[in-house]
C-alpha cells in the first residue's frame, strides 16, 4: 500500500517572532532535514506544505505545496493541499517542528488503520492526543475542503467526523515539537545528553 508524506510547515510561527521554524537550524542542520530523514524510510513520496521562503524549501529537492485554500491559516489548510497532490491513496501528516518524530510512525498507523477499517489514525501518548501526526485516507480531500469553506478550523474537529481511532505510542519525546526558542535549546540539550534520538 503506497503512504505519501506530508510536511506541514505552512505556519507564521508567531511565539519565535515570525522565524521560519523549520529552516532554523537543529543540531548543526535544518530542522525541516530532521523530519525528511526520519520520514524518507517510512513513505513512498515526500511533499513539503510552504507558503512563504519557497526557494529554500524547493533545494531539498521535494514537491513544495503553498496552501490550495487561500486565506485558511493553520494546519487543515495544509492537510488539504497535501491530500489533494498526494499520489497514493493514504497520506501521512508531519509537522515541520518535531524532528524526532518516531521511526515506526507510519507502520503502527497504517496497520491499526487497516485493522479498525479507519479513514484516520492520529498518533496517541500517555500524556496526550497528537492530531497533527496523522494518517489520513485522500479520499477525505473534498469533504476537508467543505469543512474549511465553511470556516472549520479544528484539526480534532474535523478528524472525529469520520471513522477515527488514536494509536498509542511510549515514547513521548519522539512528539516534542519546538514553539520557542526555548524549546529548541532544550530538545538539543536532551539530545546532547544522550536522552533522546
Amino acid at each position: 500500500m503506497g503512504v505519501s508524506g506530508l510536511i506541514l510547515a505552512g505556519g507564521k510561527a508567531t511565539r519565535m517572532d515570525g522565524a521560519n521554524k523549520a529552516l532554523m537550524p537543529f543540531l548543526g542542520r535544518a530542522m525541516i532535514s530532521h523530519v525528511i530523514e526520519r520520514l524518507s524510510s517510512q513513505v513512498d513520496e515526500i511533499l513539503i506544505n510552504a507558503n512563504q521562503d519557497i526557494p529554500d524549501y524547493q533545494a531539498f529537492n521535494l514537491p513544495v505545496l503553498a496552501d490550495a485554500i487561500s486565506g485558511l491559516p493553520g494546519p487543515l489548510a495544509g492537510l488539504h493541499t497535501g491530500l489533494e497532490a498526494s499520489q497514493h491513496d493514504w497520506i501521512l501528516c508531519v509537522p515541520c517542528d518535531s524532528p524526532l518524530l518516531p521511526s515506526n510512525l507510519a507502520k503502527q498507523l497504517i496497520q491499526a488503520a487497516i485493522k479498525e477499517d479507519a479513514d484516520i489514525a492520529i498518533a496517541k501518548t500517555e500524556v496526550q492526543n497528537h492530531p497533527v501526526f496523522c494518517l489520513c485516507k485522500k479520499s477525505l480531500a473534498a469533504d476537508l475542503a467543505q469543512y474549511l469553506h465553511q470556516g472549520g478550523r479544528k484539526v480534532s474537529e474535523w478528524q472525529q467526523t469520520h471513522r477515527y481511532i488514536e494509536v498509542h505510542f511510549d515514547d513521548e519525546t519522539a512528539f516534542s515539537n519546538i514553539n520557542t526558542f526555548e524549546d529548541l535549546a532544550k530538545l538539543e540539550a536532551l539530545c546532547s545528553q544522550g536522552d533522546a534520538t
